[in-house]
């Protein structure tokens, strides 16, 4: 069983910065690629980044590039979502998931995660 712990998320004016962490732990289990998810009021749960573990690939939906960064550390399993520039659009509920095989869906895609965290509220105020 793999346990997903998210922490960071909170409270921000829009342009200010919020950085998210999640680790994995676990017994036996192979790590392929983590990534964020978001869910906002209304909206489906969208792809935020993912990271290809093996060689630290990094993937971000269109509207993410250049204000998110995500990154791993390979020892902790864990991951980090840094986010600059902040817009209330951004407030959501976000998931951090693990990929424990890769699959024919995409990195971008909610099909290709096997565990979920519980998610952490960011709320980016205007």
């Amino acid at each position: 069983q793999v346990q997903l712990v998210e922490s960071g998320g909170g409270l921000v004016q829009a342009g200010g910065s919020l950085t998210l962490s999640c680790a994995a732990s676990g017994r036996a289990f192979s790590l392929y690629a983590m990534g964020w998810f978001r869910q906002g009021p209304g909206k489906e749960r969208e792809f935020v980044a993912g990271i290809r573990w093996r060689d630290g690939s990094t993937y971000y939906a269109d509207s993410m590039k250049g204000r998110f960064t995500i990154s791993r550390d390979n020892a902790k399993s864990t991951v980090y979502l840094q986010m600059n520039s902040l817009k209330p659009e951004d407030t959501a509920v976000y998931y951090c998931t693990l990929d424990t095989s890769g699959s024919i869906y995409s990195i971008r895609t909610v099909q290709e995660y096997d565990y979920w965290g519980q998610g952490t509220q960011v709320t980016v105020s205007s």
